[in-house]
């Protein structure tokens, strides 16, 4: 485990950019202490400065998750964000989208979200925006990208991509052997 170099913070930094802004900032400094991101084993893991200390009495190769997987790099060092940071990206998301509850099992087989499904979307939104996705119920259920602005979502078909599906919570069904 070791703290991410100069370029990789820039990718990550770059990727939660996209979904919570300048929010970053409360990731890091938060009221209940310091937090940090560390590299082990080409995933990104959020964890705090305690628990840094806790881990690092631990040998690397029995080391399993120090914290919280943010995601990870890929074989070309591209930032791929996971699924289990929704919890974080979640409350400080700037641009929201309201799946109908009709729409919310198709997303969560993990399709994209259609001008038919869609049920509020956070005004102003840009186009390839990052975007949370929530049932109507506020319930967060996954995050995509935005494949229409707000103003052209009024206006087109109803069977057109609104949201390009990046991950949602039934990946932890889906996935569960390659999640950490």
């Amino acid at each position: 485990m070791r703290p991410l170099t100069e370029a990789e913070t820039r990718a990550v930094f770059e990727k939660l950019g996209k979904y919570i802004g300048e929010n970053i900032q409360l990731l890091v400094d938060r009221p209940d202490g310091t937090y940090c991101f560390r590299l082990h084993r080409d995933r990104v893991y959020y964890l705090s400065e305690k628990l840094l200390q806790l881990a690092a009495s631990i040998p690397r190769e029995s080391l399993v998750a120090p914290g919280t997987c943010f995601g990870k790099f890929t074989k070309s060092q591209k930032f791929r964000l996971s699924v289990t940071a929704l919890d974080f990206l979640a409350p400080y998301a700037k641009y929201k989208v309201w799946v109908k509850p009709g729409s919310e099992q198709s997303f969560l087989y993990g399709n994209h979200v259609l001008k038919s499904g869609l049920g509020r979307i956070t005004e102003n939104t840009a186009q390839y925006q990052g975007v949370v996705v929530y049932s109507m119920t506020d319930v967060p259920l996954g995050f995509g990208v935005a494949a229409k602005s707000t103003q052209e979502c009024r206006k087109v078909d109803p069977l057109a991509i609104v949201v390009f599906h990046q991950a949602d919570v039934g990946e932890y069904v889906r996935n569960e052997d390659t999640l950490t």
